[in-house]
């Protein structure tokens, strides 16, 4: 059986196709084969890779292959393996079959909004004022607010905030003290920004005269 092809025990050895790019076979859940367009193991391998923002030899480090070997593959200059497809696939962090797979197409479903300084909607609690963003846009991937800081004193809070998913920050105006659970406080000023693991504890004050201001996006996934 040729390396690098996919063990199928209802096939021959005479069955199996030589060349890399020759259709594969994906098995469906309901066990029916559907056949798909033809995929080129180097360009899949290569657009993963790129996914991750790697050069080839951080893929080929992830991966503990050669960095020729890797080139090689990508190049379709080499078949690879069933050991480097393993090797390969557990550096991308993703399954063997998934190296075979063609990604899913991305359409463009054309949702925008737009908010004017001062539309959004209000949300005001005794330690932050924030305006919520994008408000009037269901099934949002991330929950966009600017909000004015109006807490002085980690006393002013009632325990650390804490939620599901990340969380982004920027000044925008005035300077921030950031709280977190498990560093030590950071003074950030306008321009400067955080990006955090909002299940830990956190908590926000102004350091300045006047409130400060800061946008903060929060993943809702």
């Amino acid at each position: 059986m040729p390396l690098g092809i996919p063990y199928d025990p209802s096939m021959t050895d005479q069955s199996y196709p030589s060349d890399p790019k020759h259709l594969i076979r994906i098995a469906r859940e309901s066990g029916q084969d559907e056949r798909v367009e033809p995929l080129d193991l180097g360009e899949r391998v290569r657009a993963l890779r790129k996914a991750q923002g790697w050069t080839l030899e951080q893929a080929a480090g992830q991966a503990g292959l050669a960095r020729s070997t890797l080139s090689k593959i990508e190049n379709g200059q080499m078949s690879p393996t069933y050991d480097a497809l393993k090797k390969l696939a557990e550096g991308l962090n993703i399954s063997v079959p998934q190296l075979f797979t063609p990604p899913p197409k991305v359409e463009a479903n054309g949702r925008m909004v737009v908010n004017k300084s001062g539309d959004g909607a209000a949300h005001a609690t005794a330690t932050y004022e924030h305006e919520l963003l994008a408000d009037g846009l269901t099934s949002k991937k991330m929950l966009p607010y600017r909000a004015r800081i109006r807490a002085r004193s980690m006393d002013e809070f009632d325990g650390w905030v804490r939620h599901e998913g990340e969380e982004f920050l920027l000044v925008l105006t005035g300077v921030i003290r950031l709280f977190t659970e498990f560093y030590a406080p950071v003074d950030l000023g306008r321009g400067d920004s955080a990006y955090y693991d909002a299940t830990m504890g956190h908590n926000v004050i102004s350091l300045s005269q006047d409130d400060a201001t800061i946008l903060w996006v929060t993943s809702l996934t």
